[in-house]
Parts: C-alpha cells; sequence; structure tokens
C-alpha cells in the first residue's frame, strides 16, 4: 500500500503544475518527481548559499584559509567536526523557517537531500538533536527527527532517535545573546544508553554558535561515545563573519 501510494503521488506530481516555492515559477514537468529538490525550480537551487570548500574543519564556519579556526583552537568543542550544506542566510533561512514554524513537512525530504550530499564522514548510529517535551506538543513534529529519518534512509545507517532526551524546558538559543548560549542549555540533555565505542552523527537544521550541539556531544561522550560529529543543514554566521563569504 505504502508503494502504491508514493506512486500515485509521484503522478500526481507529474500531471499538476506546480510552482517554485522560492520565485515562483512553474516547474517543468520533466523536473516533477525526479529528485527530492521539486519543490523549488533548477535556478533557485544553483543559486542556494551553499557552505563555502574554505571553511573551519572542527565548526565548519567559513574562513578564507580553511583550515581551523581561531575559536576552535583556543577551545576545542566536544564535536569532532560539523558538516553543513548551506549558509543560513536568504533563501536557506526562509525554507527552514517555512519547515520548522510553518510545518511545511514537503521541505524535510529536500534538506536532506542538500545535507547528504555534503557528508564526508561515516557514523554508526544518527541522533536527532532532541526537542524539550513542552516544545515538541506546541510544534507537533522535531524537525530534526524529520531530517535525521531521511537521512538514514539514504545513507543506511540506524537512526536512534530515543538515545537521549532534553529535559530541561530551556528558553529559544535564537533569542538569547551568543555569549549566553551555553549557560543557556548546560545539562538539558540526558543519555541513558551505552554509546561505547561509537562514533554519533547528531543531525540538526541549524547551527548558530555551537552550545548546544556542544552540550549534547558532552552528554553523549559521557554516554561511552568515542566521537560526535554534526550534520546540519545550514551554518548561522555572525555579521562580522560575512565578508569571508562569496557573493
Amino acid at each position: 500500500m505504502k508503494r502504491f501510494l508514493n506512486s500515485l503521488a509521484q503522478i500526481v506530481q507529474r500531471l499538476i503544475p506546480q510552482q517554485c516555492l522560492l520565485c515562483g515559477s512553474w516547474l517543468p514537468l520533466e523536473q516533477l518527481g525526479q529528485h527530492p529538490r521539486t519543490v523549488w525550480c533548477a535556478a533557485c537551487d544553483h543559486d542556494l548559499p551553499r557552505l563555502p570548500a574554505s571553511h573551519c574543519h572542527v565548526c565548519a564556519v567559513p574562513l578564507p584559509s580553511g583550515e581551523i579556526c581561531g575559536a576552535c583552537l583556543k577551545r576545542p568543542p566536544r564535536f569532532a567536526r560539523v558538516s553543513a550544506a548551506l549558509v543560513y542566510r536568504y533563501p536557506a533561512d526562509a525554507l527552514i523557517h517555512a519547515f520548522k514554524y510553518g510545518a511545511n513537512l514537503a521541505l524535510a525530504d529536500p534538506m536532506a537531500d542538500l545535507l547528504a550530499d555534503v557528508l564526508t564522514d561515516g557514523a554508526d548510529i544518527i541522533v536527532p538533536l532532541p526537542l524539550a517535551p513542552n516544545r515538541l506538543r506546541e510544534r507537533g513534529f522535531n524537525q530534526a527527527h524529520e531530517i535525521g529519518r531521511r537521512i538514514a534512509r539514504r545513507t543506511g545507517i540506524a537512526l536512534a532517535g530515543a538515545v537521549c532526551r532534553k529535559v530541561l524546558d530551556t528558553a529559544a538559543q535564537a533569542a538569547l545573546p551568543w555569549k549566553e548560549r551555553a549557560r543557556n542549555v548546560r545539562g538539558a540533555f540526558v543519555c541513558e544508553a551505552d554509546l561505547s565505542g561509537l562514533t554519533v552523527a547528531v543531525v540538526d537544521d541549524v547551527m548558530t554558535s555551537g552550545a548546544t550541539l556542544n552540550e549534547l556531544a558532552r552528554t553523549l561522550r559521557r554516554a561511552g561515545a568515542s566521537r560526535v560529529i554534526g550534520w546540519v543543514v545550514a551554518r548561522a554566521v555572525r555579521r562580522d563573519w560575512l565578508p569571508v563569504l562569496p557573493d
């Protein structure tokens, strides 16, 4: 039945004209159903703000040298490295906002597809960044879990969605100054599983300061994980980092 419904959906996609989510142009019929990124046109896909090849090998912040940024050298994080597909600026920020706050779940597939394109590290399990119970009830879904399960399907890596829990209902990180974000999530996660010797990939939609990923990595390593890596759709950058980005 599931296969039949998927086939029916692809037929409908081919028969009903669709508009690009970003520019509003009509998508060509030959594009529909052929690729997960069929919610925007090929031109908009080409113009997405992809993360430059020259970026920090640890936290993925864009750098002219493409080695390791000063912040990671001065205070190495508890995660080993981050892979990101996009820079969190227009239109990537609009897409993620529509997915996360507008409940446009059709965007989960193309976002997972973009992320899968840039993954170079392997992992033993995938852990979606957990939401606090209250936040999950309000939103109705965990955007990291929606992306994570699609990445698991593409890579064949097991999704371990119940390995960790967020036990503190913290203030939204986006509403806080960067310097306060580490304190905000301190002690927010628990992991009761035995992760001894495992490489764990944490999936999320956006990484900004890295404080949340760092705190979860601390929890995962206390549970025995030998290595924690971050897989995020978009890497946010501060205004003082913008000059290193390509036009």
